[in-house]
């Protein structure tokens, strides 16, 4: 068993937390991930409501008994969420840990805080995640160039992200991007975090609610398989590399560029669902990191976990085994 800093404030095996997916972090994932002794992740804005959002608590809680928690995600929106109705719901409904990720999260941080609850905060810089340290957040999830979905804009991979973590921050912290397997688990920990944060790993199990076609595709998928889109308009996405992620990359080229208008159609959220719902990964824009070169299978969550647990024990075994003691002059 790995103990860290993670496992000991969440009261969890594994040090090993589901992202928290938009159409992917429902009940049957969240509760596999944490009955596996990982930490699951009900994804808020999933769901179209925050009436929608306490039914699926309350589906989470027939299925397991172990903690879990709900990502609140802060978009950039005209017409936003009922941000604070979510959080209200989740909060009612007992849950104690929650997934905070955006911009200007203060006022979710001090609600949540100002509850007991325990919050995760993701950011893809260190000046952010300071930021984040200072509104009384527990844990930060440091974001690596890597990740699916929105990286920042400053490209830093995850190797120097998470040690200038290490250098920076007093709280304990997390990495985001490129973790799959037992290997990453251990290098994140050797690079100061205690523990990792899992997307596209956990999109190609068997209890994930996504069309089986699509996690055949992530597995036939190499880690040259995603692209980064929106960045002309200071919001870059890394999603699946496929026609229509491509046409908007194109569109994003061309002489005197593209007004979000232009490009609102082809990145539809609603496509990215029917992606999920049908099994075409042609049909719209979804999000993938370039893990997808480090998944090979389809396991339960259990299996998943269990054989990260066991990989990242066995290779902390081996160096140890490597590393020889100084002989005494």
């Amino acid at each position: 068993m790995i103990t860290t800093a993670l496992t000991e404030l969440l009261r969890i095996r594994v040090p090993v937390v589901q992202g928290g997916m938009q159409w992917v972090g429902k009940p049957p994932l969240v509760a596999a991930v944490s009955n596996a002794g990982g930490l699951g992740i009900l994804t808020a804005l999933t769901q179209p409501n925050p009436d929608a959002l306490r039914v699926a608590i309350r589906e989470t809680k027939v299925a397991t008994d172990k903690p879990f928690g709900v990502n609140i995600t802060l978009l950039p929106s005209i017409n936003p969420p009922d941000y604070e109705g979510y959080a209200r719901v989740a909060v009612e409904e007992g849950v104690r840990i929650f997934e905070t990720a955006g911009n200007n999260p203060g006022k979710l941080i001090n609600f949540f805080k100002s509850h007991g609850c325990i919050v995760i905060h993701k950011c893809t810089t260190i000046r952010h995640a300071k930021s984040a340290e200072r509104m009384g957040v527990d844990v930060l999830s440091i974001d690596g160039f890597e990740c699916a979905g929105h990286p920042g804009e400053e490209d830093i991979g995850g190797l120097v992200l998470l040690a200038r973590a290490a250098q920076e921050l007093k709280i304990p912290y997390i990495a985001s991007g490129g973790f799959a397997d037992g290997r990453g688990l251990t290098s994140a920990i050797a690079l100061g975090a205690a523990g990792v944060n899992m997307g596209t790993r956990f999109m190609c199990t068997v209890e994930s609610p996504i069309h089986q076609r699509i996690k055949e595709k992530i597995i036939a998928s190499t880690e040259q398989d995603t692209i980064h889109i929106l960045r002309s308009l200071n919001n870059t996405a890394r999603v699946f590399k496929n026609g229509v992620s491509k046409q908007v990359v194109a569109l994003e080229r061309r002489p005197g560029g593209a007004e979000f208008a232009d490009l609102r159609d082809l990145v539809s959220g609603v496509r990215g669902k029917v992606v999920y719902e049908i099994g075409d990964p042609e049909y719209g824009i979804w999000s993938a990191g370039i893990a997808m070169g480090l998944i090979k299978d389809i396991p339960t969550c259990d299996v998943l976990l269990r054989r990260i647990e066991k990989e990242a024990e066995e290779i902390i075994d081996g160096m140890r085994k490597q590393i020889k003691p100084m002989a005494k002059l």
